[in-house]
C-alpha cells in the first residue's frame, strides 16, 4: 500500500525559491567558496564571428540509463538549432574526474564538460578553463547557483542543477516499523533504533544502504559533521578530532550489526533501494528517476520520502551536502560554440524544464524554479524543505587537492570497516595525510 503523505499547500513563487535552498544554502554557497589562489582563466567564452562549429561534450550522465535521455534530448535540440554536431564523451561518475583530467592534460579534450561543482578548483588549476562570466549575464541564474560554479572569484562554469545530497526513504517499509512519513527519527539514537527494527523484519532487508566502497565513502564526511567535526579549521584539516573518530566508530558499529552492508556505492544503493531490498539510502533528487525506472514496484514513486538527516542531539541543525552540476568550457577547438551550448543547456527555459522532467534536479535559474512544473513537484519540494534548506558546501572543496584528500580519508575509513584499523588510529593518519596534501 502506498504511503499517505500530508497534503501540501500550493507553493508561491517566492516559496519555490526558498524551498530550493536559496535561503540558508545560498549563504553557505557564497561563504564557503574560496576567493583567491587559483590559476588564471582563459578568455571569456562566446560564439565567435566565424559562426558555430562542431565540439565535444563530456558528461558522466550519458552513462546512466535514467539520465542519458535528458542529455541526448538537449544535444539533439542544440544540434538542430545550430546545425552542428556534438561529439559525446562519457565515463562512469566514479572514474569521470580522473579520466577527464587526463584527457584535458593530454590535449585530447576541448569543448563543454559537465562537472561536479566540487571539482572546479582542481580543474581550474590546470589553467585551461574559460571564464564564462559574460555568458552568465542576464540569463536569470540565481546568486546561489552562480556562487556554486565560481572558484577563485572567476565564473569557471555555468550552473546547471543545484541541490543537495540527503537521505531518501521508502515510506511503506518504514511504516512497517511504526515510522510515519512525517515522523522519521530526528536523533542518531532514534535512527539506529529504527535501523534495528527494520533489520528485525527479516527477508534480507538492508536497513540503510550507506556507502561503504572507497569510491563513495566521502559520504561519511557528512556524518562526521553531524557528530560535530568541522572537517576544516582555516587551513587545517581537523580529521582525527574526537568528533570524526566518534562518527567513524558509530559507522563501524552499524557495519558490524549488519545495519549497513559491504561494497556499496551510490549506484549499488540505488539498485538495492529500487528492488525493495533497502529502506534508506543517500542520494540527490536525480535518484528518484533512477530507482523508479528500474524498480519492479510500479508504485515506488509514491513511497519515496526524503527525510532530514538525524542529529546528535535535539536542537542541532540537520546536516546535508550541497551538490551541484555545472558546465565548464575547456579552451581549444570548438570552445566558442561549447560556451553557447553551455548557456543553452543551463538557461533556456524549455530545455531546462525538459531536463527537469527526466532528471528531477533543481534548475539554476529563477524562472525555471518559479515555473509550475518545478513548484508543484511534491517530492522535489519536500527534498528541498527537509534537506537542501540546511545544506552546506564541503569545506574540503577549498583545496585544489580535495579529491586526493577525500581518497585518503575514504581509504582509511574503509580500513576501519573491514577491521584492519582502529578508528582513532585511522582518522589520525587520515588527517595527517590530508594535511600534507593541502600545504
Amino acid at each position: 500500500m502506498s504511503a499517505n503523505f500530508p497534503t501540501r499547500p500550493s507553493l508561491t513563487r517566492r516559496g519555490a525559491l526558498q524551498l530550493f535552498g536559496l535561503g540558508a544554502a545560498a549563504t553557505a554557497l557564497g561563504g564557503c567558496m574560496p576567493t583567491s589562489g587559483g590559476a588564471s582563466p582563459q578568455g571569456s567564452a562566446g560564439l565567435s564571428g566565424a559562426g558555430p562549429t562542431d565540439f565535444k561534450f563530456a558528461s558522466w550522465s550519458l552513462t546512466e540509463a535514467a539520465a542519458a535521455p535528458a542529455l541526448e534530448q538537449i544535444i539533439d535540440g542544440y544540434e538542430a538549432k545550430q546545425g552542428v554536431k556534438v561529439a559525446p564523451t562519457s565515463f562512469p561518475y566514479n572514474e569521470y574526474i580522473n579520466q577527464l583530467t587526463l584527457q584535458i592534460k593530454g590535449g585530447q579534450f576541448t569543448g563543454a564538460a559537465h562537472v561536479d561543482v566540487a571539482w572546479l578548483g582542481s580543474l581550474a588549476a590546470m589553467g585551461k578553463l574559460q571564464d564564462l562570466s559574460s555568458l552568465a549575464e542576464g540569463r536569470g541564474y540565481t546568486d546561489a547557483a552562480l556562487a556554486a560554479a565560481r572558484f577563485d572569484g572567476v565564473q569557471y562554469a555555468l550552473p546547471w542543477t543545484i541541490g543537495a545530497i540527503g537521505l531518501v526513504s521508502n515510506a511503506e517499509m518504514l511504516q512497517k516499523v511504526g515510522v510515519a512519513p512525517d515522523g522519521f527519527p530526528t536523533t542518531i539514537d532514534g535512527f539506529e533504533k529504527t535501523l534495528k527494527d527494520l533489520k528485525a523484519l527479516g527477508g534480507g532487508i538492508i536497513p540503510y544502504a550507506a556507502s561503504t566502497k572507497a569510491a563513495q565513502l566521502k559520504d561519511v564526511l557528512i556524518w562526521m559533521q553531524t557528530f560535530g567535526s568541522p572537517l576544516v579549521d582555516g587551513d587545517t584539516v581537523t580529521i582525527g578530532d574526537d568528533a570524526s573518530v566518534e562518527a567513524v566508530t558509530w559507522y563501524k558499529s552499524l557495519y558490524d550489526q549488519g545495519l549497513i552492508s559491504p561494497d556499496v556505492d551510490r549506484f549499488d544503493a540505488r539498485s538495492l533501494f529500487s528492488q525493495g531490498r533497502a529502506a534508506i539510502y543517500d542520494d540527490a533528487p536525480v535518484g528518484r528517476n533512477a530507482v523508479t525506472k528500474e524498480s519492479p514496484d510500479a508504485n515506488l514513486a509514491s513511497k519515496l520520502n526524503p527525510v532530514a538527516r538525524p542529529v546528535l542531539k535535539q536542537g542541532d541543525k540537520p546536516r546535508a551536502l550541497v551538490w551541484g552540476g555545472a558546465i565548464a568550457v575547456v579552451d581549444g577547438d570548438g570552445a566558442a560554440t561549447a560556451g553557447d551550448f553551455a548557456q543553452f543547456a543551463t538557461s533556456d527555459l524549455d530545455t531546462v524544464l525538459g531536463d527537469y522532467a527526466v532528471r528531477g534536479l533543481p534548475p539554476a535559474t529563477a524562472e525555471a524554479l518559479e515555473s509550475d512544473k518545478v513548484a508543484s513537484d511534491a517530492f522535489g519540494s519536500l527534498f528541498s524543505e527537509r534537506i537542501t534548506a540546511t545544506a552546506t558546501t564541503n569545506p574540503l572543496w577549498a583545496f585544489t587537492s580535495y579529491s586526493q584528500v577525500e581518497s585518503e580519508i575514504a581509504n582509511r575509513v574503509q580500513a576501519v570497516l573491514v577491521g584492519s584499523a582502529k578508528p582513532a588510529d585511522a582518522m589520525k593518519a587520515a588527517g595527517e595525510a590530508a594535511q600534507k596534501l593541502v600545504r
